[in-house]
């Protein structure tokens, strides 16, 4: 019966594992938010400054940047999502989930 009591990790290490891994995915789900609002605001003063020149006849060549960005983003959540519902609360996995999917709607209403 000891080998049994060895081989498992107690509540407390269980614990700190699944809090960290939890803590681990919250944090690269934020760099992804970082990096798509980074992403995005160079591609809007790129297109401010551009537009200055440009006369109003003219059409603005097609822009994927949100598609993308946002694209990727809800990936990341959606990852972070089913983890979280494999190894962390239920309940924020949920809300991960339900993120994704708005953000998946949004991607597909910013598709050029």
């Amino acid at each position: 019966m000891s080998e049994l009591a060895d081989k498992h990790p107690s509540g407390g290490e269980a614990a700190l594992t699944a809090g960290c891994l939890l803590l681990l995915v919250l944090v690269a789900d934020a760099a992804a938010v970082l990096l798509v609002v980074i992403v995005l605001t160079v591609r809007g003063l790129g297109r401010m400054d551009a537009s200055s020149g440009q006369t109003a006849t003219s059409v603005p060549p097609l822009d994927w940047a949100p598609v993308l960005g946002f694209g990727a983003l809800a990936l990341a959540v959606g990852v972070t999502a089913v983890v979280l519902l494999r190894i962390g609360p239920r309940v924020a996995g949920a809300v991960q989930l339900t993120l994704c999917v708005f953000l998946a709607v949004h991607t597909l209403m910013s598709w050029p």
